[in-house]
């Protein structure tokens, strides 16, 4: 799991349980005035088990006599309740889950709730990717893509994006079992994000850390994170960026080229290369305006060790688009 987004979701847990114990106490100050019984009988029933203990080491009780007791003043502080048009159970704890009583642990493991509310978190932090919350390769729509042969290739449009969705779809499956880089690279509108967000749901529904930046929060992050005045929340994106399962990188080629932004892509590029951290790059740029635009060895290692997926076809949003007004 990301230790940050579980941070954020044990902080979430914990606003939830502070507000059940508020909740919880103004239940108990409005009942206890209206009907001060309630308060007496809440007093004795904490105080039966240590008496009726005591008891019964004394030979002056039995185990049944405590149950017996606890049942006639559970009956009682019923009754009073729902006299006065409450629920039963309404001095009982206001928790957003009775099972862990909202600490987000059950003997030591983590409760469901918490689990959801992680997910949520994830989900949030992929937000910029996951714009429809919805992606996934079933939705992925192969009728847009031509199917007549390219007079070059001789491979049509169709074909081509069938052979890289399903190149996509084993990414996605068989993640975690080895490392592999890819470079989406193809024109707007060809379905690499929406590729890129599959892969990320699936990825990530399996408890690998996913982040997701373009290529030019990222470089502006490396910028804001070097220097005596290095932003904190720069230094933290950099890191997650560096060491995360899965690092999706869009839209490589609208950041500005300058010597800092070279030297941040080759670190980044580089440094997950020698960690073996599995990364996909996206790009509009063709392989002869990528080499044109970044130094060799940034060059070397994208076309080397990445494996390219080509995109083809006419933009699928202008298609959908037309389709619509149609």
């Amino acid at each position: 799991m990301d230790g940050r987004l579980l941070a954020q979701a044990r902080e979430e847990k914990e606003n939830i349980r502070r507000q059940a114990l508020r909740t919880d106490r103004q239940r108990h100050e409005e009942a206890y005035a209206r009907v001060p019984e309630l308060q007496k009988l809440d007093a004795d029933i904490a105080a039966l088990v240590p008496r009726a203990a005591a008891g019964i080491m004394n030979g002056k009780g039995s185990l049944d006599d405590l149950r017996a007791r606890s049942l006639e003043l559970q009956a009682r502080r019923a009754e009073l309740l729902t006299a006065h048009g409450w629920p039963m159970d309404f001095l009982d704890g206001a928790w957003d889950c009775p099972r862990c009583r909202d600490t987000g642990y059950v003997e030591g493991q983590m409760c469901d709730c918490l689990k959801a509310l992680y997910e949520k978190a994830r989900v949030r932090d992929l937000s910029a990717l996951l714009t429809a919350e919805n992606e996934s390769f079933g939705d992925f729509d192969l009728s847009y893509y031509d199917d007549r042969p390219d007079p070059v290739s001789g491979v049509s449009p169709r074909a081509q994006m069938e052979t890289v969705y399903g190149l996509c779809k084993d990414y996605a499956r068989s993640f975690g079992r080895g490392h592999m880089d890819l470079l989406f690279r193809g024109g707007t509108g060809l379905g690499k994000t929406f590729l890129s967000a599959c892969i990320a749901r699936e990825v990530a529904k399996r408890d690998f850390s996913v982040v997701y930046e373009t290529a030019v929060a990222a470089m502006e992050a490396y910028r804001g994170a070097r220097g005596y005045d290095a932003d904190e929340d720069a230094q933290d994106k950099v890191r997650r960026m560096e060491c995360c399962d899965l690092l999706i990188l869009d839209d490589l080629g609208t950041e500005s080229v300058n010597s800092l932004s070279v030297s941040a892509l080759y670190t980044l590029v580089n440094t997950r290369l020698t960690a073996r951290k599995s990364t996909i790059i996206s790009t509009n740029l063709t392989a002869e305006q990528m080499a044109a635009r970044y130094p060799a060895p940034i060059v070397s290692r994208l076309e080397g060790e990445y494996q390219v997926l080509s995109f083809v076809g006419s933009d699928v949003r202008a298609l959908k688009k037309a389709r619509s007004l149609g």
